[in-house]
Parts: structure tokens; sequence; C-alpha cells
């Protein structure tokens, strides 16, 4: 799938997962993808954990979503707030990045996700918990949860508004 396509086929899945175990080598080429995004002032404030185990479920239950816990793999994507200069942080535009990115993969690959983050960013218990559960020191934040598997049923595109309503040329409208 070339990189256009992939762009306009991504949306987000909120459906049950096949219990398809993703191949490591897969889950570790999305994660890659993530790596590879921008990143102001080379910060590189964006860390990832793949889980492909019993994990997935657990840190699903934590967030009270049941689809997701049919996942049989997810990426948690964790930031550290690094100045890029003065007291400029980028960690939310370069964790943003990362994750388009790996969800750019993800569909490219053949799978489906949804990028998970107001569960997790705002509920701080939440986000210590699955933190302490997967060993993760505390200077890094966790801000994103991606489920990542084949989707069960057929994936049900929501419609977006045409071009001409949110894009223009030289001037608003």
């Amino acid at each position: 799938m070339d990189a256009m396509q992939a762009i306009c086929e991504r949306f987000s899945f909120r459906g049950e997962y096949e219990r398809t175990p993703v191949p490591r080598n897969d889950l570790m080429r999305i994660m890659e993808a993530g790596l590879a995004a921008p990143s102001g002032c080379n910060k590189q404030t964006t860390s990832l954990i793949g889980i492909d185990d019993e994990m997935v479920g657990m840190i699903s239950s934590f967030l009270g979503r049941t689809p997701d816990k049919t996942a049989p793999a997810a990426i948690c994507v964790f930031t550290q707030r690094i100045p890029g200069y003065d007291d400029v942080y980028f960690n939310i535009q370069d964790y943003s990045a990362a994750i388009e990115n790996m969800l750019l993969a993800i569909t490219a690959l053949g799978y489906a996700s949804c990028w998970i983050e107001g569960e997790v960013t705002g509920n701080k218990e939440v986000r210590e918990k699955i933190s302490a559960e997967l060993r993760v020191p505390g200077d890094f934040e966790l801000v994103a949860f991606l489920p990542v598997g084949k989707a069960k049923q057929d994936k049900t595109r929501p419609s977006k508004k045409a071009f001409e309503q949110r894009a223009w040329f030289n001037r608003y409208k």
C-alpha cells in the first residue's frame, strides 16, 4: 500500500478484533515507524512499549474499553517533558507525529487501531496503574494506547466533510 492510500484509508476502529496474533516483526515495524517521526529539536521525547500477550486485555480493562480487550497486541505511548530550547517543549507534537506514523503503518500492514488518549490522559490513577504494571520509570508519562489487530467485523468508515468545507487556497473561502 502506498503512503497516500494508507493516509486515505486510515480511520479509528472501535470494534472487536480477531484473535489472530500480530507477528512481533509487524509490531516492531509499526513501532519503528513511530520512532521515525520528526521530533522537535531532535529531543526524541517519545518512547513505546509493544504488548503482545495477556497484558493487552488487562490494560484495556484499566481503561474500561471492552472492544480493545480483544486486540491481540497494543502499543503504549510514553512521553518525557524535555525542553527543546528556553522553556519551549515539543513532546506533544512529538508523540502526536509518532502516533500518526504508527496508525499509518498499522493501516498499511492490514491491521486496525484507534488512538486512545482521553481515557489515558484524563485519569492519573489509570496512567499510574498502567505505568506501574509495565514497570515504567516515573519521568515517563503514558499518553496513549493503540490496540492493534485484524478487525473482526467490517470496518465502517465515518464520513468526512468535503475538501471545500475545510481547505482553501490563498484565502479563507
